[in-house]
């Protein structure tokens, strides 16, 4: 998968322990400088990479977006909850480069998501999107086919202040129109 903005073009493929260094890098600026995540202290390649592989061994996708060479952006999704229950639900995390905005890549990753996990049975994305600020997440998902479907507020405290969850939620294939296979 190719996408392109006028002068600039990345690809998406599956990630490896070779990104992890860089993912690792892009993580640590939303842990330190943002509430998108509401990890406090950034985790270690080591375990960020241990983290990927228990994904993909689960049989979820994780997928980098590549563009001049090196990561700009990377995307997973999991389960959303661990009871049994929710085995057709999975949840999306996006986390995309600053220096590498208005790209696309976000858009391209989530598309990405969605079309592996809708290939893999799953009937339900949901997204918990940290911060009820953060209008990029909300439009992207939004863009994508979510919608809200919850609200949490003062659910966190990080960077000194209390922080909002917005759940959204995005069927996928027939949703919940059939039972599943």
């Amino acid at each position: 998968m190719t996408a392109q903005d006028h002068t600039k073009s990345f690809s998406i493929r599956e990630a490896t322990s070779g990104d992890m260094a860089e993912i690792a890098a892009i993580y640590q600026r939303y842990v330190l400088e943002g509430l998108a995540s509401f990890e406090i202290e950034p985790p270690t390649t080591e375990d960020l990479d241990q983290r990927r592989r228990n994904l993909q061994a689960g049989g979820y996708p994780y997928c980098v977006a590549e563009l001049d060479g090196r990561v700009a952006g990377y995307a997973y999704a999991g389960p959303y909850r661990p009871r049994v229950a929710y085995q057709y639900s999975v949840e999306d995390s996006i986390y995309v480069s600053p220096d590498t905005g208005r790209l696309g890549i976000g858009s391209a990753l989530l598309r990405r998501l969605i079309t592996q996990c809708t290939e893999l049975g799953y009937r339900q994305m949901i997204a918990v999107i940290g911060d009820s600020a953060n209008t990029g997440s909300v439009r992207l998902h939004e863009k994508a086919g979510f919608e809200r479907v919850g609200f949490l507020p003062s659910i966190g405290f990080k960077l000194d202040q209390w922080v909002d969850s917005i759940l959204m939620q995005r069927p996928l294939g027939e949703g919940d129109a059939t039972m599943p296979a």
